[in-house]
């Protein structure tokens, strides 16, 4: 079901828009500016995710809706169809669909321009994230029974991968798509080749044995990749991200600095910075050659669930407990803005 309506932001975006395009310099006191907050849900967002091409910002929460922000129209259009919580949204890398996964185990694939959506069922507990391969053709899914689907859209297969032996909170596909990541309440990471008939082989792991990563305290709510493939990261309880070499899975470094569960973590297009979203209120930027804390993000009022970049990596976008989203502009190299 789609429901459309305008919700008075349509002057919001497009001065965001107009902004963006500007070529100015924050000064150190205009960037602690409160930022632009999106509002309409009636639950919990859990989830933020902007399109390719930047225009639309789609967010995912508790009220078991997905609504879709156009920041050209300041239309925003509402995806009916989930009986339960919406954990994660995801776009497709032409933009022409957007993935959900909920508590009511199943995954849609809604058609942007329509709202029409295909139902994906498969998981037998409810399904805590999803995302597209970078070719578009495959979706994965994390679920909380323990399991990653593996969905061929094209023939309209899924296959299933095991081995955690907590609830699966979170997946992501590495940049060339040949490697599938999953975090998990059993406090590991998981590395798997997209063949799917033999996991990824790390540090003089057995042939079919999965490559494991391990350090973390408990459990691992995100993970993702950084764009250049060189880098894992992974969000914790232990109230850590921890940074891992992508090629061999050895750890990094680990960054401290939040005061609560870290929930979400996210790299920049360019992949010179680390976001990461807490239950302390805060988005913390990282550097992540480094581990240097860049700056600290504050506004929401409540615990944060999602982080997201624009494709431009000139905006952040929030998603909170507080059921808003909010964005914070990033328009100059952070080697030029001092710190919070």
């Amino acid at each position: 079901m789609l429901t459309s309506r305008s919700w008075g932001t349509g002057s919001f975006f497009r001065m965001l828009k107009a902004k963006l395009t500007e070529k100015k310099t924050l000064s150190p006191d205009s960037k602690r500016a409160a930022p632009r907050t999106l509002q309409g849900h009636t639950g919990r967002v859990y989830a933020v995710a902007f399109s390719p091409d930047g225009i639309l910002v789609a967010s995912a929460s508790r009220d078991k809706k997905v609504r879709l922000w156009n920041s050209v129209t300041g239309e925003v259009r509402t995806f009916e169809g989930h009986t339960d919580s919406v954990y994660s949204i995801s776009f497709s890398p032409d933009g022409q669909l957007a993935a959900s996964a909920s508590w009511d185990r199943t995954i849609r694939l809604w058609t942007v321009a329509t709202g029409e959506s295909t139902i994906l069922k498969g998981h037998v507990n409810g399904v805590g994230a999803v995302v597209f391969s970078p070719d578009g053709q495959l979706v994965a899914s994390a679920s909380w029974d323990k399991t990653i689907r593996l969905w061929d859209l094209a023939k309209g297969e899924s296959s299933i991968r095991q081995g955690h032996t907590g609830r699966v909170s979170d997946v992501a596909f590495s940049p060339d798509g040949q490697i599938v990541a999953s975090a998990s309440w059993d406090k590991t990471i998981r590395l798997w080749s997209l063949a799917w008939d033999e996991t990824l082989r790390l540090g003089g792991l057995a042939k079919g044995e999965p490559s494991i990563l391990q350090g973390h305290t408990s459990w691992v709510g995100a993970v993702a990749f950084s764009p250049d493939g060189q880098l894992v990261a992974s969000a914790s309880g232990d109230i850590t991200v921890r940074l891992w070499h992508a090629a061999t899975g050895a750890p990094l470094r680990t960054l401290h600095g939040h005061t609560a569960f870290v929930r979400a973590v996210t790299f920049s297009p360019d992949s010179q910075l680390v976001a990461s979203a807490s239950a302390d209120y805060t988005v913390r930027l990282w550097d992540p050659a480094t581990g240097t804390a860049r700056r600290t993000l504050r506004g929401h009022e409540d615990e944060i669930y999602a982080v997201a970049f624009s494709p431009d990596g000139q905006l952040i976008a929030s998603a909170s407990s507080d059921k808003t989203v909010r964005f914070w502009e990033l328009l100059v190299p952070f080697t030029r803005v001092p710190q919070l």
